[in-house]
């Protein structure tokens, strides 16, 4: 699956199915996005958020958990973010 070069920001929501709360298709893309496209480069010093790189356009996207409020975190998003601001927050692990 791959990112569209227009793509710049993909925020997944919880939607309810019945007696479950599942993720919406862009939560379940962006779960197979980290999974099985984008090239995990490392995690912040929390834990939770995490630097991809994709290997087709060099981008660094970055994956967070805006809701954190919510159980287990909430829902994901993923966005794309400068090498400025992904050196500022995650050190060397931004560099090519």
């Amino acid at each position: 699956m791959r990112i569209k070069p227009s793509e710049t920001l993909l925020t997944g929501k919880w939607v309810e199915q019945g007696a479950e709360i599942i993720g919406d298709p862009t939560a379940k893309r962006i779960d197979d996005l980290v999974q099985n496209h984008l090239a995990l480069l490392g995690r912040d010093a929390s834990g939770w958020d995490a630097l991809y790189r994709d290997p087709n356009d060099s981008r660094l996207w970055e994956l967070t958990y805006p809701q954190s409020e919510l159980q287990g975190g909430g829902p994901p998003q993923l966005k794309v973010i400068s090498a400025d601001e992904a050196k500022a927050k995650y050190g060397s692990l931004a560099e090519p």
